[in-house]
């Protein structure tokens, strides 16, 4: 069995071998293939999950995972990881976990950003946004703080330098804590605050943080609703531009089986749905119905609020998020939701309605009561007491603070495992929550010398219609279900065409709460809208095999074979 620890983050060559080791392992499970290679030329993994005996991956309905598309992230890549462990230890042991593995297919991609990633967990240190490349351009800052571990300890931290008219001061109950002074504060101790690093062409006056030479966010760089870097920072010269980017929009459009997409990210603890830029009004009544019950789900195993991205997670309440990954659901029809693991406020007692306004406005208290719980829990690693340095350009100053590495974008790591816990029972419920095709009735009746009437009963039987969404309906990204006939030598099709589209059958996402409006018209159930019959009229031998099936992009496949008597 794969030796796999949840106290700790792999770099990318440990996780390389750890999910070729998971292919080994479970042959039956599992399949694993580079759908890419990244800027600095790493393969872009992407590891199947799904029962091989009980069909072929690209016939099940899919659920896509990802995490790590921002380089210090790398929770997101630990959830992923803790997903694969726990779906090929619980087959054939915990029964929904089975069923749903011989049902369904998850495509798990634990590192969409391995440079990034690699970046921040190995030697040098370098903590960016997102990609590595050099954008918008190549050349080096000139002058500014260059972020890195400027006394070689290890970690970056931040650099305080006393300053009469710094914006921070110490919080009068605990001295190492740093917090925003006052308008009406101009007595006492105040500092400037930077992040650890070199100062290049320092002046003597004049310091400033330089936008960092790699400044490209490829969350930004999907196709809906991108916009340029004058609007949106970070994009890209175009959507897809980046190879991490085109390799997961390659791999998602030509798997149409994959009904649910959800990326990984931290941190905030919030389970994030569509839209980005469009209020709920503007979602279909049928898919805001699944996105509700999903997140209604997600909050009860997690204890993450399940919250709109246009309504509640906007960082500023006028302007939209741009280019991110819910292009899938937009473009695609492909139910979408961002994971943002981990509420170090959460953890810590701080109860927050609305966290991208927290992020920008709070109290001291806030900040002293989440100080205190990491001072508890891992003291002296997440918050370092500040100590005294000989800056080579500022002079002397303090170094210490924030580690926020291990500490808000990732949680400590004797609480990760903890935290990734609930997640995979939520994948699981989500994954079966698409539509299924499945096999009602499949006959030959004789009608006259060497004449067949063939039937075909298929209907769905899962929750989701059989086109996944309503948007994907809209849109024709996804194909009608489609019921076929194969005859063998010397039989002759009277009636009836080889194949054809016979709609989407419904699910039971639209159904009413109460049984009472059975038979009223008013459940959309009525009238048996999640079955399909086909019939074809045949001309064949006594004892003829024909084989009759249902196949749909999102729901599965049937077939069987009828004998004609």
């Amino acid at each position: 069995m794969p030796d796999v620890s949840f106290d700790r983050f792999y770099q990318y060559e440990e996780m390389s071998t750890l999910l070729h080791a998971y292919a080994d392992e479970y042959p039956d499970l599992v399949s694993l293939e580079s759908i890419g290679k990244s800027y600095e030329g790493r393969d872009i993994w992407v590891l199947t999950l799904t029962s091989k005996k009980t069909g072929a991956a690209e016939d099940k309905p899919a659920l896509w995972l990802d995490g790590n598309i921002h380089s210090v992230e790398v929770t997101a890549s630990s959830a992923c990881l803790y997903h694969i462990e726990r779906m090929v230890a619980g087959f054939g042991k915990d029964k929904t976990i089975t069923h749903c593995l011989d049902t369904r297919t998850f495509y798990v991609c634990p590192r969409v950003n391995p440079d990034g990633a690699e970046w921040v967990l190995g030697e040098m240190n370098r903590k960016v946004r997102s990609s590595v490349r050099p954008y918008p351009h190549e050349d080096e800052p000139v002058d500014g703080v260059i972020v890195k571990d400027v006394d070689g300890d290890g970690r970056v931290l931040f650099m305080r330098q006393r300053d009469k008219h710094g914006p921070w001061k110490p919080h009068p109950e605990e001295p190492r804590l740093l917090v925003r002074r006052g308008p009406d504060e101009f007595e006492g101790e105040f500092y400037r605050l930077f992040r650890e690093g070199e100062v290049t062409e320092y002046d003597g006056a004049m310091v400033k943080h330089n936008v960092p030479r790699e400044g490209l966010d490829l969350n930004r760089n999907f196709p809906a609703n991108w916009a340029p870097e004058g609007k949106q920072f970070g994009a890209g010269p175009a959507p897809f531009s980046e190879p991490e980017t085109r390799a997961l929009g390659d791999f998602i459009t030509t798997h149409k089986n994959i009904v649910t997409a959800i990326a990984g990210h931290t941190f905030s603890g919030v389970l994030l749905r569509a839209s980005s830029n469009a209020p709920d009004e503007d979602i279909p009544v049928n898919d805001l119905r699944a996105y509700k019950m999903a997140g209604k789900k997600g909050e009860t195993l997690t204890g993450y609020p399940a919250i709109s991205i246009y309504h509640d997670f906007r960082y500023h309440p006028k302007e939209d998020m741009s280019g991110g990954f819910d292009w899938v659901y937009e473009h695609l029809g492909i139910y979408f939701w961002t994971i943002e693991y981990w509420a170090p406020h959460r953890t810590a007692g701080v109860e927050v309605k609305k966290y991208s306004d927290w992020l920008f406005d709070h109290e001291d208290a806030d900040d002293l009561t989440v100080f205190k719980f990491f001072d508890k829990e891992c003291p002296g690693t997440a918050y370092v007491d500040w100590y005294e340095f000989d800056h080579p350009q500022l002079g002397k100053l303090e170094i210490g603070g924030w580690d926020i590495l291990n500490s808000f974008h990732n949680p400590p790591l004797h609480l990760l495992e903890k935290e990734l816990e609930p997640f995979p029972e939520w994948f699981v419920y989500q994954a079966l929550m698409s539509g299924k095709l499945e096999l009602v009735d499949a006959r030959a009746e004789k009608v006259g010398d060497g004449a067949y009437m063939i039937r075909l009963i298929v209907e769905n039987g899962g929750y989701l219609s059989t086109a996944g969404s309503e948007k994907a309906k809209g849109h024709k990204t996804t194909r009608e279900v489609v019921a076929e006939i194969d005859l063998p030598d010397g039989a002759k099709l009277l009636r009836g065409k080889p194949w054809e589209e016979v709609g989407h059958l419904d699910g039971r996402v639209g159904m009413m709460a109460s049984p009472v409006f059975i038979g009223t018209g008013f459940d959309p159930m009525d009238g048996g809208s999640n079955r399909a019959k086909i019939e074809w009229l045949v001309e064949a031998a006594p004892g003829a095999k024909i084989t009759v099936g249902a196949r749909q992009e999102r729901s599965g496949k049937v077939s069987a074979t009828v004998v004609c008597e």
